[in-house]
């Protein structure tokens, strides 16, 4: 997708859109009441706590991706459908974590910077025959090209060489390993443990290689987002993002309106509703699409309300955007904070598997699920451009589908 840069009154204008307001889940409620007061809420109070978000988000993302890199050491050591199911389910754990950590991206931080790794950890959709063999081409990928070798340096070249569906590394190469090509209408893909097991599937021993390499990588990927948003580290990401003020914040809007309309409504959403293909879902393999739609959706309300849940049930609270809005105009802050917890609610309506949500006539019942959630995340992202007019931000870079 391409960066546009507008100005606020055009970007108010994109989309005709407009759903009834819907109150707030009870978390969201309790955030919003949790108001911080008047005086603590400052752009540079509102940075500060985003930079503490992420860090804790990022730092869930590593835990989650150790301990999926620990249950996938585990299923090589010893293949079979119970260390199988455990690695997949360590997977699953892991994208929850990571799904919220959208909200952070599209504005050249330490994830998707010209040198940031996002590329190489999220890439899709995947052409499934660039890494290893698929139904009806038993030969295809890097899996059996023996001249090939297997390595770090190698697979990050690899990653969309030829073309941006050419993905080697990352979450969804994990995922395709774990459950293979989703060949089922009612279930995901259905792989088994013995592609992994010498003897029982050409080049298994290259498969546990290329498996572990990518983990590996994915672990290290995730510890350095961790390292650029560490506190009191002098000249890592965040310390000089703690000093940006008012531009900081500009950066937290454009990475929410960007998620909000361009990469999910417009990217995940509408592409695959309008191709009703399956191939143009985001965790294709696993059937976990419809959950990569709820937690990109709870990561922009994270963000909003400037509060995360953990791992563990903590939550990191403090000053929010919302906070920030409602200094100058309460009223669009409520209204937004509405809006944002819509899209949560629409989103967690989303029933799996997603590839036959996005089937059927028009008014099919899973197709009207998924375009109300588009409708929501429509206007919220017009209610945050408007936001950042009462903020004090004169233009927004955001990305469009």
């Amino acid at each position: 997708m391409k960066l546009h840069s507008l100005s606020l009154a055009t970007a108010l204008a994109l989309g005709s859109l407009t759903v009834p307001a819907l109150l707030p889940s009870a978390s969201a409620q309790t955030s919003v009441a949790a108001t911080s007061n008047q005086s603590s809420v400052t752009h540079a109070a509102v940075v500060t706590q985003y930079a503490t978000l992420v860090h804790a988000n990022y730092q869930d993302v590593h835990q989650a991706a150790v301990a999926l890199q620990t249950a996938v050491n585990s299923f090589l050591a010893n293949p079979s459908s119970a260390t199988q199911d455990a690695a997949k389910q360590s997977w699953l754990n892991a994208r929850e974590a990571y799904g919220q950590t959208e909200a952070f991206r599209f504005y050249g931080g330490p994830i998707d910077s010209d040198s940031g790794p996002e590329g190489r950890m999220n890439a899709w959709p995947m052409d499934e025959s660039f890494v290893d063999s698929v139904n009806d081409k038993p030969n295809a990928g890097l899996i059996n090209n023996k001249k090939f070798v297997i390595n770090r340096k190698n697979l990050i070249a690899q990653n969309e060489r030829g073309g941006e569906e050419n993905i080697a590394t990352g979450w969804h190469a994990v995922e395709f390993f774990l459950w293979g090509q989703d060949l089922s209408e009612t279930g995901p893909g259905a792989r088994s443990f013995e592609d992994f097991v010498d003897g029982k599937a050409p080049n298994a021993e290259r498969r546990r290689l290329y498996l572990k390499t990518v983990m590996d990588l994915l672990v290290d990927d995730s510890a350095n987002l961790v390292k650029a948003w560490a506190p009191d580290v002098k000249n890592n990401y965040r310390a000089k993002f703690e000093k940006g003020g008012k531009e900081s914040v500009r950066k937290m809007l454009v990475g929410l309106g960007s998620l909000s309309r361009g990469e999910l409504a417009g990217e995940r959403l509408e592409v695959a509703l309008n191709s009703q293909d399956q191939e143009d879902e985001h965790s294709c393999f696993s059937d976990n699409t419809h959950r990569d739609a709820v937690t990109n959706a709870k990561g922009i309300q994270n963000v909003w309300l400037g509060s995360y849940k953990r791992l563990d049930g903590s939550v990191v609270s403090g000053p929010s955007l919302r906070d920030l809005t409602a200094l100058t105009d309460p009223a669009l802050a409520e209204k937004t904070s509405q809006q944002i917890a819509q899209s949560v609610a629409a989103a967690e309506a989303i029933q799996a598997p997603f590839d036959r949500e996005i089937m059927g006539a028009k008014d099919a019942p899973g197709r009207q699920r998924i375009q109300k959630t588009i409708a929501s995340l429509t206007q919220q992202s017009k209610d945050l451009v408007a936001a950042a007019s009462a903020v004090g931000i004169k233009k927004l870079t955001l990305v469009e589908p």
